[in-house]
């Protein structure tokens, strides 16, 4: 399962040549990601409610090219790895109009308890769920 959120490119994401900034694509990462997981009817204040909190562990990104202002962007996110207890996520950062990739990301999630204890295995609610994603085909 593949999923797309759309989005623009604000002022207050670029710089002041009207590119933009690198930790703007950051912020957009997570927003991929928490939709992901608010499709997947996983919602991260639940979640918290139940003693869960996803924080992020890895991040590898590699930046391609810029945005520039007012651009449509898409942040593509799916689920590529599942281990007992960690989940990692492939995200894709690109232009809406031309397809042009302007970042790729593999992002590493683990499940830990509102004191900031480590769950050894992913909470069930969390594993039954991903689960069913990786094993459905992928789609758009």
């Amino acid at each position: 399962m593949k999923d797309i959120l759309e989005q623009k490119v604000y002022y207050s994401d670029t710089d002041s040549y009207g590119v933009v900034w690198h930790g703007a694509y950051l912020r957009w990462l997570e927003m991929g990601r928490v939709e992901f997981c608010e499709n997947l009817g996983l919602n991260l204040i639940d979640l918290q409610n139940q003693d869960i909190v996803l924080p992020v562990t890895n991040l590898n990104i590699k930046y391609k090219s810029s945005a520039k202002l007012e651009d449509k962007i898409l942040i593509e996110t799916e689920l590529t790895e599942l281990k007992s207890y960690s989940v990692t996520f492939k995200q894709i950062i690109k232009s809406k109009e031309t397809g042009k990739t302007y970042v790729e990301a593999d992002v590493i999630v683990v499940a830990i308890n509102n004191d900031g204890k480590l769950y050894r295995k992913l909470p069930e609610i969390l594993s039954k769920k991903f689960e069913e994603v990786l094993k459905c085909p992928a789609l758009v």
